[in-house]
C-alpha cells in the first residue's frame, strides 16, 4: 500500500470539518443555552445590558464558577462531592476562628485553612479509594459531619452561631485585596472573584486538554478498571480531584470571610447541588468521562444571568428555582442530543 493510500484511509490524518468539531465539543449545548438566556433577558429587562448589571451578573456567576470548575473535573472523573457547599463555610470558619483565637496575623489563619481544607478533600478521596463505597455515600457523610462541626465548634469557641470580627487584625486588608477586592474598569466595578474564576477555567482546561493528568481524568471517568489495567494511577487521580474541589472551596471560603468579615456557621448547605447543576448544564455527564471546564464556566454564567436577570426584570424571585430546574432539564436534553449527533457523524 502506498503512502497516499495510507493517508487516505487513516482517520487520524483526515481533516475534520468545523461543524463536526463543534458537535464534538461538550460545551456546545450550554453555549447555545447561554446565548438564548442572554437574549431573553436583554429583551425582558431594560437594565440587563447596563455595564453595572453585567458586572453583577459576572460576580454571581464567578461565585458559582469557582466551585463549578473543580466539581466539573471531579464529575469527568466519574465522582461526586456533596460536601463541597459546607466545605466552603468550613474553610472560612477555620481562617476566622484560628486568627481570632491565636491573635495571629490573618494570613496565618488563611494558610491553616488551606491545609485543613485540602485535608478534607484528601480524606474524601482516601475514603473513596480505600472503602470502595460510592462517592455519594462518602461525601454525604462528610457533608453531615462538616455541617455539625461548623455549628458545634463555632458555638463552642465563639459562643454564638457566627464568628467574631477580625477586621481590625493585622493582614486583614491585604487578604481582602486578594480575595474580595473590587477592580474598577471604565468606571464599573468588577469583583476579583471574576479573575479567580477565569484563572481556574484556564488552568483546568490546560490540565484536561494538554497534560497527561487530563488523559487520566477522562480515563478514570470512562472506566476506572480499564484505566488501571493500562497503568493509570487511579487512586492518585481520584484523590487529586477531591483535593481540587477542596482548593476551590478554600478560595470561595476566603472570599466569603473577607467580603463580610464574619461568617455564619450554617451557610453553604445546598450550594453543592448548584455546583453540580452548573457542571451538568455545561455538558458534564453524570456517568463521568465527558465534559469540559469551559462548559462548567458557561453553566455558571447561565446561573448568574438567570438569578440576576429575574431581579432586573422585576419578577417574583420565588420562581428562580423553577427556571433553574427547567434549564437543567433542557440543557441535559440538548447536551444528549448534541452528543448523539457528534457520535453519529464520526
Amino acid at each position: 500500500m502506498s503512502a497516499t493510500q495510507v493517508k487516505s484511509t487513516d482517520e487520524r490524518l483526515l481533516r475534520t470539518s468545523v461543524p463536526r468539531r463543534l458537535l464534538g465539543r461538550p460545551e456546545l449545548g450550554s453555549v447555545v443555552g447561554a446565548i438564548a438566556v442572554f437574549l431573553f433577558f436583554a429583551l425582558a429587562a431594560d437594565s440587563f445590558l447596563r455595564a453595572s448589571s453585567l458586572s453583577t451578573v459576572l460576580y454571581a456567576a464567578s461565585t458559582i464558577g469557582i466551585m463549578a470548575v473543580p466539581v466539573a473535573l471531579l464529575m469527568i472523573g466519574g465522582e461526586f462531592d456533596l460536601s463541597a457547599g459546607v466545605m466552603v463555610t468550613s474553610s472560612a470558619l477555620v481562617s476566622s476562628m484560628f486568627s481570632y483565637q491565636m491573635t495571629a496575623n490573618v494570613w496565618v489563619g488563611v494558610g491553616v485553612s488551606l491545609l485543613v481544607t485540602l485535608s478534607i478533600g484528601a480524606f474524601n478521596g482516601f475514603m473513596l479509594t480505600r472503602t470502595g463505597l460510592p462517592s455519594f455515600i462518602i461525601t454525604l457523610g462528610t457533608f453531615l459531619m462538616l455541617t455539625g462541626m461548623n455549628l458545634g465548634f463555632t458555638k463552642l469557641i465563639d459562643g454564638t452561631v457566627s464568628t467574631k470580627t477580625i477586621a481590625d487584625m493585622e493582614g486583614f486588608t491585604t487578604a481582602r485585596d486578594v480575595f474580595a477586592s473590587t477592580i474598577t474598569v471604565g468606571g464599573v466595578g468588577f469583583k476579583i472573584t471574576i479573575l479567580w474564576w477565569l484563572a481556574l477555567v484556564a488552568v483546568a482546561s490546560w490540565i484536561l486538554l494538554r497534560t497527561r493528568a487530563g488523559n487520566w481524568i477522562f480515563a478514570v471517568g470512562g472506566n476506572k478498571d480499564a484505566a488501571r489495567a493500562v497503568g493509570v494511577p487511579v487512586t492518585r487521580t481520584r484523590i487529586g480531584l477531591y483535593m481540587g474541589v477542596a482548593f476551590g472551596a478554600w478560595i470561595s471560603g476566603q472570599h466569603l470571610l473577607f467580603s463580610y468579615d464574619v461568617v455564619q456557621s450554617g451557610e453553604g448547605v445546598g450550594n453543592e447541588l448548584i455546583y453540580i447543576i452548573a457542571a451538568v448544564i455545561g455538558g458534564c455527564l453524570i456517568t463521568g468521562g465527558y465534559g469540559s471546564a469551559i462548559g462548567s464556566a458557561v453553566g455558571a454564567l447561565i446561573f448568574g444571568m438567570t438569578s440576576k436577570g429575574i431581579v432586573f426584570a422585576e419578577w417574583n424571585p420565588d420562581w428562580f428555582k423553577f427556571f433553574l430546574g427547567a434549564m437543567l432539564l433542557l440543557a441535559t436534553l440538548l447536551n444528549a442530543w448534541v452528543r448523539k449527533r457528534a457520535e453519529a457523524t464520526k
